[in-house]
């Protein structure tokens, strides 16, 4: 019983060390609109899920957020990354159709329509899309963990915080956060592909050659 007891306290200590590690290792990497100093490749929007043909609220603030920095003329490209793996629901398009509401021009958005998940988003950003410096755009609890997958990928990765208001089960969103990180933890050391992959697409393009034939009708 002593043994069990011992192996449960070394696995929560494990599990607070590796979040307070991604917090203090990443924390420096969080800036303001007016602090980034390299111009930078793209700004890249990490889903956040959507109602019907609009975006959540947390998106949305997501999506504000990157428009500023465009505006600010950071990055010349917007990389919108989310879950399209099925036909009846489609996270990109949303954004995407947001984001030209904003004045965004269409040929400066890209879509990634596998981003299943952070760590995939961000590898495809690298390996798909050819990306090596990035501003990532999401709310603060979750920039942590994004910005380390990105710099256990080798990208110089920088993040603008999209919090501009309460959310609703927040608290929820934070314990699961927690657990994210230590699962991402282990995936940063292993490195393995995204679920999917596919051919190349150059962030330096025309970023309407992510149009899926929905969009393009």
């Amino acid at each position: 019983m002593k043994n069990i007891f011992k192996m449960l306290l070394v696995i929560i200590l494990l599990c607070i060390l590796i979040n307070l590690y991604m917090l203090l290792i990443t924390n420096n990497k969080i800036v303001k609109n007016d602090k980034i100093d390299d111009d930078m490749d793209c700004i890249l929007v990490l889903g956040a899920g959507i109602r019907g043909k609009n975006p959540s609220p947390m998106l949305k603030d997501r999506l504000l957020t990157a428009v500023e920095l465009y505006k600010a003329k950071v990055a010349p490209k917007i990389l919108v990354s989310g879950d399209h793996e099925n036909y009846n629901y489609d996270e990109v398009n949303v954004m995407k159709e947001y984001l030209k509401e904003q004045g965004i021009p269409s040929e400066d958005i890209f879509m990634d329509h596998a981003g299943l998940s952070t760590y995939d988003s961000i590898y495809r950003l690298k390996e798909i899309f050819k990306v090596n410096k990035v501003i990532i755009v999401t709310q603060k609890y979750h920039l942590y963990r994004a910005l380390y997958i990105a710099n256990s990928l080798g990208l110089k990765a920088n993040g603008v915080s999209a919090t501009k208001r309460e959310y609703a089960n927040q608290s929820k969103r934070d314990v699961r956060e927690v657990a994210a990180r230590i699962k991402d933890f282990f995936k940063c050391i292993i490195k393995p592909k995204a679920i999917y992959m596919g051919d190349v697409i150059p962030i330096t393009g025309n970023g309407d050659i992510t149009n899926d034939d929905k969009e393009s009708e």
